[in-house]
């Protein structure tokens, strides 16, 4: 949503396009650096993501989590824990 952000201000968004694409290009590239299967860093990503997303919550925003937003983080992150560490076909 950062591409919105300067609309919502009726502000100019062409200086946040270019960042913005670059960095999910090069995201997308580094996935296919992964030597198995790309979607399980993708997984571990999301994971991380989410929990990042309610600290920000908490430190930048100044906006105190609710418990359901910590369990969604928990969630998140045995998910991805499932993911990442469950037993593989040999």
């Amino acid at each position: 949503m950062l591409p919105a952000l300067p609309l919502a201000q009726a502000g100019p968004i062409g200086p946040l396009l270019l960042p913005a694409a670059a960095c999910l290009a090069l995201f997308a590239w580094l996935l296919t650096l992964h030597p198995t299967a790309a979607g399980r860093v993708y997984a571990a990503y999301g994971g991380v993501y989410v929990g990042v997303a309610i600290v920000w919550l908490m430190l930048v925003d100044k906006v105190r989590p609710t418990t359901t937003d910590w369990v969604g983080v928990a969630v998140c992150l045995v998910g991805m824990a499932i993911i990442m560490f469950g037993r593989r076909p040999a």
